[in-house]
């Protein structure tokens, strides 16, 4: 095979600490932006669809193996996926979440945080990955018991749940990072 390069849509973002493999493609209105102090690598001949959203930040850098396909306004910010992943249209997979090799996540599917797929796994449509678990979205009650403990605002923000005004101090924490 020839030598390849990536190639970046020229209404599509790329921002940051990012490294695109040979042969990937990012095609118009992705977003891929590494915050400051994050990184994103992207791995060889990954196809980054329309309107994705890829994002590192400083505490969960973001890294996507070789041959991956991360579908049209799908969400990945501060997890790692292994080689030959799909995430398709409208799924969402988040910090600290690790998908094994040829994992898929079909269509509106999510995956938590601090969530590990064996290689091979699918979560189904509209399904959601938490903790060891994969339920189906009517099964809130389930869900929450799997998520609270992964303590979404103090991993991810550093700030505990349970801090009064938390969002004030998530939002001025934020502000300033992005600033």
């Amino acid at each position: 095979m020839a030598s390849m390069t990536a190639w970046v849509s020229p209404d599509a973002t790329v921002s940051g600490d990012v490294t695109l493999g040979p042969g990937t493609r990012v095609m118009p209105g992705a977003r891929i932006v590494a915050e400051a102090g994050g990184a994103i690598t992207i791995g060889q001949s990954c196809i980054v669809l329309e309107n994705a959203v890829i994002r590192a930040t400083g505490r969960h850098p973001c890294v996507i193996g070789d041959h991956c396909l991360i579908g049209p306004h799908a969400h990945i910010v501060g997890a790692t996926l292994a080689d030959q992943v799909f995430i398709a249209t409208g799924a969402s997979v988040f910090h600290g979440a690790s998908l094994g090799k040829g994992c898929e996540v079909r269509v509106n599917g999510t995956v938590h945080l601090r969530t590990t797929l064996d290689p091979g796994i699918a979560v189904p449509i509209g399904w959601v990955a938490v903790g060891t678990k994969i339920l189906s979205p009517d099964k809130h009650e389930e869900i929450w018991a799997e998520q609270q403990p992964l303590d979404f605002p103090g991993y991810v923000y550093g700030v505990e749940r349970d801090t009064p005004d938390a969002m004030v101090r998530i939002t001025q924490r934020l502000s300033e990072a992005l600033g």
